[in-house]
């Protein structure tokens, strides 16, 4: 009798083993990646968003410069580059915010210096 309780207890604690592995590779696996699913699914929706209202901002600058300027005929371009001007320096802001913003800032020295 002594013996099949060995066996048994030794099954348990092997059988509790299995189930603390496991429900801390979930805990430390499951858990981050929905939490990076999350992050990542509301920062893509945050920049579609943020992408279509500068389109229609600057569709709305266009308009306004093609009504209120009085550049017809040879000169109806002039807002177009305008406003293509103005879409490059929100592009060239947004990627210099990315290449100098908080993530440079975190970098060690050696390496935020190349």
């Amino acid at each position: 009798m002594a013996k099949n309780k060995g066996i048994r207890g030794l099954r348990d604690q092997g059988n509790d083993l299995i189930t603390l592995v496991v429900s801390y590779l979930k805990q430390e696996t499951v858990g981050p990646v929905k939490d990076l699913g999350r992050f990542v699914a509301y920062g893509t929706i945050g920049s579609v968003f943020l992408g279509g209202g500068l389109v229609l901002l600057l569709v709305a600058v266009l308009r306004v410069l093609q009504e209120e300027t009085n550049l017809t005929g040879n000169l109806s371009w002039v807002p177009y580059l305008i406003v293509g001007i103005i879409a490059t320096l929100m592009l060239a802001l947004a990627g210099w915010r990315i290449v100098s913003g908080p993530a440079k800032r975190r970098l060690p020295k050696s390496e935020a210096s190349k």
